[in-house]
């Protein structure tokens, strides 16, 4: 049976040990930049590329004996060995979540002091990690990198082409350990057990009311907004939700039968 929460969980270490392979990588690769830097000055791109390349490569001493994965320097073979032993060392002291390294515990520290540094120059969003302003100057640029393979359609994030998969092998891997019933998406999951819990975790800002459905809420706050998207083809009176429009036109239907008899 699935539990959201590990699998929350593992996600973010997941997410966390690849990061650090790469912040390692690119630790290396800065290192080795600064000491040749004197004479990549007089070489082409495709030349320095390749030179940094064979290098790094023939520099390669430190090993893991885990996984084979090698590198340059000893420390970063050290940083990266914390992957395997799921070692720790750095644990924030609000909330007691502890991380591989130092700079890890500082961008999560940012969820505690609610700092976002990284700006988006077009819509003025931030956001407390590169990584998620990059993700987010997609919707700007319109850029969708990831195609599915089977129909075509193409997606800014990789997560969403994974959740567009399911559409197509039928998987449903998130399974409701209480009535058995199972879901493609996390989040349909996680919406479904709110059902059986009686937890409404999705508040409107503007009147407190709460609501157990991401999408109830969105449909409230047309209330405040006095939006009215869903018009009568009859009479053209316009409706805040579809299911008002309904049984407006329900009316029409009934007062055309009466005419008729």
């Amino acid at each position: 049976m699935s539990d959201p929460e590990l699998c929350r969980v593992k996600h973010e270490d997941t997410e966390e040990q690849t990061d650090l392979m790469k912040e390692n990588e690119e630790t290396e690769d800065l290192s080795e930049a600064e000491e040749k830097q004197h004479h990549v000055k007089s070489l082409s791109h495709s030349q320095t590329k390749n030179i940094f390349s064979q290098k790094r490569s023939s520099k390669k001493s430190f090993t893991c004996v885990q996984c084979g994965k090698s590198y340059i320097h000893k420390r970063s073979l050290s940083e990266h060995m914390k992957m395997h032993t799921g070692e720790k060392p750095h644990t924030c002291d609000q909330c007691g979540k502890s991380f591989i390294n130092k700079g890890r515990l500082n961008e999560h520290m940012k969820i505690h002091t609610g700092e976002k540094p990284h700006t988006c120059d077009q819509c003025g969003k931030s956001f407390r990690h590169k990584r998620n302003l990059k993700e987010h100057m997609k919707i700007h640029t319109g850029e969708r990198p990831h195609t599915c393979g089977q129909c075509g359609r193409s997606f800014r994030h990789k997560g969403h082409l994974n959740e567009h998969m399911k559409s197509h092998t039928g998987e449903k891997p998130h399974t409701c350990n209480q009535c058995g019933k199972s879901f493609k998406h996390s989040s349909s999951f996680k919406s479904h057990l709110n059902s059986h819990s009686g937890e409404r975790q999705y508040k409107c800002e503007q009147c407190g009311k709460n609501f157990s459905w991401a999408n109830s809420l969105k449909d409230h706050l047309k209330v405040h907004l006095k939006e009215k998207p869903h018009v009568c083809s009859l009479c053209g009176k316009s409706f805040s939700h579809v299911r008002y429009l309904r049984k407006h036109q329900q009316r029409h239907s009934s007062v055309k039968d009466q005419n008729v008899l």
